[in-house]
């Protein structure tokens, strides 16, 4: 009987485990996320505010390519922001490197314990370190070759940002030593990818620009994706970049630049529609067996771990980087350039990319889809498909002095509270107890303090008073009476 008894329970555990799984994911087939995108919308767009940023893109993607996406502020000075917008994605252009390095790989014209010497025979950048290994195609990937971050030029600098062409480049070699031996440590390194970008040349015949044009970006309809900067687009579909934000909260427009020679490392131009494409091929051949571009078994190893740095705590895959939101795991890369900020997220598991780019400087593109994460996975544990349900409440309350403002929206059949600013939105949710009475819900599904409704002698809804403080609806002044 006990036996019996422990199978019973053991098969509802697993059985209440299975539910809790469900309830978890992220699925747009299965599920409304439009109050979720409501709130994500508000949130971007006031934090967009808060840090001055003259305007961003934003794109929610699965494997059939955008699910959601949106735009906020300015392009340039003239012209409002839209999703078809184009931006310097900078480093994000290392994953197209890598891909088209892998394709070399898989037609057998390289592999990836090549030495880089052996396809470059050319490149003279002195080995400091006699017992080292050779530096390996392999090694490039995963940013542990102990090559230097950068090409001998000072191409990041202000105002004007002289990018070397790549013959500016060999040229410096033979001025520029190894930083570590070979397969020790972690060393991020832009000129390691600009390398890899001179081997793809090298080996199939063709320009980078080309063989990444022909063989990655065509065969994804990647229309808005291209490895340098336009200044025929710049001011127009490109995006106009803008500096760090200084004392006074000014963002000052940053030049035109082109990253020449290091364009597989930098110089690649897109917008979050196209990103949502490339994920979206990565999200569809992780689950099949077929050859597009690259074989699922190749980008599988691009996404697994190939070095795990203990002193600073990267992980990296293939060109790929790898990272924790919110204990999950996802692969992908960020940019940063003179002007411009992006990220693009992907997690296989959950089906699901992320991808955010900022025409701005001196900002962190991740937290954003951190929380747009953290918004979507509440969203997948409570609530309703009810839309719209408290809609006369919902709108923007006066939190001074103690904050900005307080957002409330309907979830369901509950109201989420979401106080501003904030880089991390965590949702507070309530439960309706009685008219224009809400009690808070606890972790735990107890319920806690109460918010009450307030309203005017028209019945309009006014504020709301919670721990006997009263914030007002946004535009609306308190009389004399006190409400």
């Amino acid at each position: 009987m006990k036996l019996i008894r422990f199978f019973i329970i053991t098969a509802f555990m697993i059985s209440c485990s299975n539910e809790i799984e469900k309830a978890d994911s992220i699925s747009f087939s299965e599920k409304n996320y439009n109050e979720a995108f409501q709130l994500i919308e508000y949130w971007l767009d006031a934090q967009k505010d808060y840090e001055n940023l003259p305007g961003l893109t934003v794109m929610i993607g699965d494997e059939n390519g955008v699910v959601w996406s949106q735009a906020f502020g300015m392009a340039n000075e003239n012209d409002v922001m839209k999703v078809e917008n184009t931006f310097s994605i900078c480093s994000i252009s290392k994953l197209f490197t890598s891909v088209a390095i892998m394709k070399l790989v898989e037609d057998q014209k390289i592999t990836l314990d090549d030495s880089i010497e052996k396809l470059l025979p050319w490149f003279d950048l002195k080995q400091q370190f006699n017992d080292s290994p050779p530096i390996t195609i392999k090694s490039i990937l995963t940013h542990s070759s102990g090559l230097p971050r950068e090409s001998n030029h000072p191409y990041w600098s202000w105002p004007d940002f002289p990018f070397p062409s790549k013959e500016d480049v060999k040229k410096e070699l033979k001025n520029q030593e190894t930083l570590y031996p070979s397969s020790k440590y972690f060393q991020y390194s832009n000129l390691g990818l600009t390398l890899l970008g001179y081997v793809v040349e090298e080996i199939s015949g063709e320009s980078f620009d080309d063989y990444v044009a022909k063989h990655i970006l065509h065969p994804l309809e990647m229309r808005n994706t291209k490895p340098f900067m336009s200044r025929d687009d710049y001011g127009k579909t490109l995006s106009v970049g803008h500096s760090s934000i200084n004392r006074e909260r000014n963002r000052e427009i940053v030049n035109f630049f082109n990253a020449n020679g290091i364009a597989a490392a930098a110089g690649f131009t897109s917008n979050v529609e196209d990103l949502a494409k490339f994920a979206a091929w990565q999200l569809q051949l992780l689950k099949s067996s077929e050859n597009k571009i690259i074989t699922s078994k190749s980008l599988k190893d691009m996404h697994k771990v190939h070095w795990d740095d203990k002193l600073t705590s990267v992980t990296w895959g293939l060109g790929f980087g790898i990272y924790k939101l919110n204990g999950e795991t996802f692969v992908g890369h960020g940019g940063s350039c003179p002007g411009y900020r992006s990220q693009l997220y992907l997690n296989s598991e959950l089906g699901i990319s992320y991808s955010v780019m900022i025409n701005s400087s001196g900002t962190d593109p991740s937290k954003y889809i951190k929380g747009i994460h953290s918004i979507l996975k509440k969203a997948s544990q409570t609530g309703s498909n009810t839309i719209n349900k408290f809609k006369e409440i919902e709108g923007v309350y006066i939190a001074q002095p103690w904050g900005s403002e307080t957002y409330i929206q309907s979830w369901g059949d509950q109201l989420a509270i979401l106080r501003m600013p904030t880089n991390s939105p965590e949702l507070a949710l309530y439960k309706r107890s009685g008219d224009d009475r809400f009690k808070r819900i606890l972790k735990n599904m107890e319920l806690g303090e109460t918010l009450e409704i307030l309203r005017d002698e028209n019945d309009s809804v006014i504020g709301f008073k919670s721990h006997q403080n009263i914030y007002y609806k946004d535009s609306i002044e308190k009389d004399e009476s006190g409400i």
